[in-house]
C-alpha cells in the first residue's frame, strides 16, 4: 500500500464522515421529553453579549458548522499530502506526523465524548495518515 492510497483514503473517508457529521448534527431529535426539553431550552433561551442576542443552539450549530468546514480542509490535506507524498515525498516532513497527532486527538475525542461510528471513522482515519506518514518518511530517507 502507498502513501498516496492510504491519503486519498483518508480523504475520502473524511468527506463521508464531514456529511455524515452535518447531516448528524443538524438533523438530530432528540428522542426523549427531557431532551427536547434541553433543545428548545438551548434555541429559545438569549443572552446578549456586546450588543447582540444569542442562544446556546446558536452556539451548537456554529461550532458543529465549524468542525464540518475543519473536516473538509482535513480532507483536502489529506489529498494533498497524498500528491506530495506521490512526486516529492520529502516535502511532506513535519506535516505528516502533525496530522497524523490531529486524528488521533479526534479518535481521543470520539471515544471519550461520542459513539461507536465517529470513533471507527476516526480510527481509521488516524490508521490510514499514521501509515501513509511512515511510508512518506521511509521513501524520503
Amino acid at each position: 500500500m502507498s502513501a498516496t492510497l492510504l491519503y486519498r483514503i483518508a480523504a475520502g473517508l473524511l468527506i463521508f464522515f464531514a456529511a455524515g457529521h452535518t447531516v448528524g448534527s443538524l438533523g438530530f431529535k432528540p428522542p426523549t421529553p427531557e431532551g427536547m426539553a434541553v433543545r428548545e431550552a438551548m434555541n429559545s433561551v438569549q443572552f446578549g453579549y456586546q450588543g447582540a442576542l444569542y442562544t446556546y443552539g446558536g452556539f451548537y450549530k456554529g461550532f458543529s458548522l465549524s468542525i464540518t468546514a475543519y473536516m473538509l480542509f482535513s480532507a483536502y490535506l489529506a489529498w494533498y499530502l497524498g500528491q506530495a507524498a506521490l512526486h516529492q515525498p520529502q516535502s511532506i516532513g513535519s506535516l505528516a506526523w502533525a496530522f497524523a497527532f490531529l486524528q488521533l486527538v479526534g479518535l481521543a475525542l470520539s471515544i471519550k465524548y461520542f459513539f461507536l461510528p465517529p470513533a471507527l471513522f476516526s480510527g481509521v482515519v488516524f490508521i490510514c495518515v499514521a501509515w501513509a506518514a511512515w511510508l512518506a518518511r521511509t521513501v524520503s530517507t
